[in-house]
């Protein structure tokens, strides 16, 4: 079972960085980070960092939010 949690990680967070890369779109990009780091999550819980994985999956959302909210100014600064 471990090993299964281990290789659905690996997929899950090559998978992220290798569209992160090869995404244009900046929401698009974000989410490819998200899903980065559900593979880097799930990594931390397998080798029992669930303090690390609980900051992380706290951080994380506050993050995109701001991302977010600077995308959209950006957007508005361009017109």
């Amino acid at each position: 079972m471990t090993d299964l949690i281990i290789i659905l990680a690996i997929i899950l967070s090559l998978l992220g960085g290798f569209s992160t890369v090869f995404v244009r779109s900046s929401f698009d990009k974000l989410i490819c980070l998200g899903i980065l780091t559900s593979g880097a999550v799930l990594f931390l819980v397998n080798k029992g960092y669930l303090d690390v994985a609980i900051c992380v999956g706290l951080l994380m959302p506050i993050g995109t939010i701001f991302i977010l909210l600077l995308l959209g100014k950006k957007k508005e600064a361009a017109k």
